[in-house]
């Protein structure tokens, strides 16, 4: 560890000719390059590091895998393929960092025609530099074999899309769908075991775009998946089973019994959380800090009964900052001006839109507008001030 961050203080130059001593120490330290029984190349090694902003260490491993025979010319031409494509430098650093075969890639033969299969599902200049750095192993997959029956497959099951927008979605959420061995057989295969629990038409596509590692996954897997869900109270008919699939498949029974335990906490009841859970499973997902401080906002700020949140624990999910802390602070400023002819709930209040807020309960007090407006717009400028100097 010392000497790796020897290198920092280094010159590309003299890393270099440090690194390619094979009796040095430092060289014997990189496991991965004990594998490879070809010297780095002095020039693409300088190249990844003035081109596309690789570090030293992955310049040299680069360097040390590609064939002498790759010319810095055909990079360069990939560099320039990129840019004419509308890639920002950024974009094509990103994507070379994800996926480093690609930079001698040949243009003709392998990256046009992935490239043109991205285009046909309507993506285009920036944003497609934005999904190729993200997901250029995709342009690794074969086009025959993997990334056209691949799509296809997507596209028959990703229902009520437009212009492709969820196949762009499962292949920037998980590329792997495409890049793994034998990909069209395991989408198959995971499709089937979905529609075999009755998971089919919008559902399955729901489930598609929001979890797509769902579908590679091995049947025993799946069926883990299900059982645990199940028994959080999910109910196999229900249409929030999707979302409990989805929030259970990201936490482990550890983490689960971790939320429970800040929820317990605050005196709620295992069958009581459960029923959050079944209602708002997407609230476990937060950090630990983020749920507590939500949770005591709601019952001992807002001074909301336990009862109320179990009703309508989707109040979890809204944004404290723009949303819930503001239209309390109004709600609050009316509350003891004594305003309300009858007093709504505080509830109630969090699900109307921005408009209809502002309208019934900023508008409607003219004489106490501006100081209900700077309560309500005051806290969102102050914590966006806040956030600019951190």
């Amino acid at each position: 560890m010392q000497i790796l961050k020897s290198t920092s203080v280094l010159s590309h130059s003299h890393l270099y000719n440090r690194l390619c001593k094979p009796k040095q120490p430092f060289f014997t330290s990189f496991s991965s390059l004990a594998k490879t029984s070809r010297s780095p190349n002095p020039a693409h090694f300088h190249y990844l590091i003035n081109t596309f902003n690789f570090s030293e260490t992955q310049a040299l491993t680069i360097s040390s895998r590609i064939s002498s025979s790759k010319s810095i010319e055909n990079a360069e031409s990939v560099f320039h393929f990129f840019k004419n494509l509308g890639f920002s430098n950024s974009q094509i650093q990103s994507a070379a960092r994800r996926f480093p075969r690609i930079i001698f890639s040949n243009i003709d033969r392998c990256l046009k025609p992935k490239i043109k299969v991205f285009q046909d599902l309507g993506l285009e200049g920036y944003d497609l530099g934005m999904f190729i750095s993200k997901s250029s192993s995709v342009l690794g997959a074969s086009l025959k074999n993997k990334l056209v029956p691949c799509i296809e497959i997507l596209k028959k099951h990703l229902l009520n899309q437009k212009n492709n927008k969820h196949v762009v979605k499962v292949l920037t959420r998980c590329a792997w769908v495409v890049t793994k061995k034998n990909p069209e057989s395991r989408l198959l295969s995971g499709i089937a075991y979905w529609e075999s629990c009755g998971i089919v038409g919008s559902q399955l596509s729901m489930l598609l775009v929001r979890q797509p590692r769902l579908l590679c996954c091995p049947e025993s897997v799946l069926r883990d998946l299900v059982s645990r869900t199940l028994n959080m109270g999910f109910s196999a008919n229900s249409g929030m089973l999707i979302h409990g699939l989805c929030a259970v498949y990201s936490l482990s029974d550890k983490t689960i019994e971790r939320k429970y335990g800040i929820f317990r906490s605050f005196g709620f009841s295992e069958y009581q959380y459960r029923e959050i859970f079944r209602k708002a499973p997407y609230s476990l997902l937060m950090s630990d800090e983020q749920l507590k401080f939500r949770i005591n906002f709601f019952l001992n700020t807002a001074k909301l009964e336990k009862e109320t949140l179990i009703c309508n624990p989707a109040i979890l999910m809204q944004s404290m900052e723009e949303r819930v802390i503001p239209r309390f602070k109004v709600f609050e400023i009316l509350k003891s001006k004594k305003l309300f002819k009858k007093e709504p709930s505080f509830v109630r209040l969090l699900f109307l839109t921005e408009e209809v807020f502002v309208q019934r309960f900023i508008s409607s007090f003219s004489d106490k507008a501006e100081e209900l407006l700077l309560a309500y717009k005051g806290h969102t400028l102050d914590s966006s001030s806040k956030k600019e100097k951190s």
